[in-house]
């Protein structure tokens, strides 16, 4: 009797959320379209998947791989882990016998791509910002897919790569459509006002909270402008919460909605008409499927200072506002999000540039593209065959 195997399709990447999720979001789409695929994961025993991952419950493994830091401290322990980490997942590439590796970017990728290469296992990039990190700039040349979620990237590849590059977006959270009347009571936001939505990331940003209080103060000191029924949720991150609130002095203003962490993000981002962020790849990417215009204020202290990157690009790309963090007042980044709402042209413009460049199919087109790598499945055998 035949005994069909498993397709067994590898995702590699994490270190950070902004790799994790889109591997976990693209694994997901896979096996919507190849419920024959069998989905494993490997990422970095210091990363953020070591927690993630096992609360999943999905097969995984995780690697001693380290990252380079900057400023050169302590990265006399990469090679060495990089050594432990290629011989773990060649003895992983023996046992499962892979028929697609996904990268989808970070340290924690590096091990599982260099294997597929030197294997040849079909190999997928998956890079999330406009500066490609250093494992897609160094498998990009012997990858059979590159998929992007900004075309600015593909300038950044090995020129050898760029024929094989699909501008596909990132794999975001796409719940549809939320009724924008239904999200404001939601919140208990007037029907009619203008909404700001400000998030610092999922654990927060002291820095954008504290730009956000110095503005609100002045807001209510009267030495700032504040459009009747403008109302603010705000995302302190849950960590800062009580911070932001002793801050504000204990009494939170009516027309703000002070949140640690909002649960309940598309109504969120339907009920906004412009956000305040960081300029992270993932978040970025969902306010464009949203057609939301942004004021994004990029975290200086990013890897190769790529969220910077993102944000030029988005407003190069007439989408979004960028504010560099250094001798930034709270004034001015207020004044920032005044000025584009009351300039109606302008922020019809930029939700029509986010809405442009947004992708909310990338899960499934991405999907799609590695199920062409994939062996055709096994076609179901009747009883008879099988028992003959």
């Amino acid at each position: 009797m035949h005994e069909q195997r498993d397709v067994v399709a590898i995702f590699a990447g994490g270190g950070t959320g902004g790799h994790l999720y889109p591997a976990l979001s693209l694994a997901e789409a896979l096996v919507e379209l190849r419920p024959d695929v069998r989905p494993f994961f490997v990422g970095a025993a210091r990363g953020l998947e070591a927690r993630v991952l096992p609360e999943r419950g999905v097969e995984h493994l995780l690697l001693p791989v380290r990252g380079i830091t900057r400023g050169g401290g302590g990265n006399w322990a990469v090679l060495p882990a990089l050594v432990r980490s290629l011989g773990q997942v060649r003895r992983l590439f023996r046992r499962l016998r892979p028929e697609l590796v996904v990268v989808t970017g970070g340290y924690a990728g590096a091990p599982a791509g260099i294997v597929a290469v030197l294997r040849r296992v079909p190999l997928v990039l998956q890079e999330q910002n406009s500066l490609p990190g250093l494992t897609t700039r160094l498998l990009a040349r012997w990858a059979r897919q590159v998929h992007l979620a900004f075309p600015e990237a593909a300038e950044r590849l090995p020129e050898v790569a760029r024929s094989r590059v699909q501008t596909s977006g990132n794999p975001v959270r796409c719940e549809g459509p939320v009724d924008r009347e239904a999200a404001r009571r939601l919140f208990e936001l007037p029907r009619d006002g203008q909404v700001v939505l400000m998030v610092g990331g999922s654990q927060g940003s002291e820095a954008l909270n504290r730009l956000t209080i110095d503005a609100v103060r002045m807001v209510e000191a009267g030495h700032l402008h504040r459009p009747r029924e403008l109302s603010l949720i705000w995302a302190t991150g849950r960590g800062h919460l009580e911070r932001v609130r002793d801050a504000l002095g204990g009494s939170v203003p009516s027309w703000i909605r002070l949140r640690g962490y909002i649960d309940e993000m598309p109504a969120a981002l339907a009920a906004a008409d412009v956000a305040i962020s960081r300029a992270g790849a993932m978040t970025t990417s969902e306010f464009l499927v949203w057609g939301l215009p942004m004021v994004l204020v990029p975290l200086p202290t990013a890897a190769a200072d790529h969220q910077t990157q993102n944000a030029k690009a988005l407003e190069a790309a007439g989408a979004a506002t960028c504010l560099l963090e250094e001798g930034l007042s709270g004034q001015e980044l207020w004044e920032a999000v005044e000025g584009l709402l009351a300039d109606p042209v302008r922020l019809h413009a930029q939700r029509k540039a986010a809405l442009a460049r947004g992708r909310p199919d990338a899960a499934r087109q991405i999907a799609t593209a590695l199920s062409t790598l994939l062996p055709s499945p096994e076609p179901e055998r009747s009883t008879a065959e099988v028992h003959s």
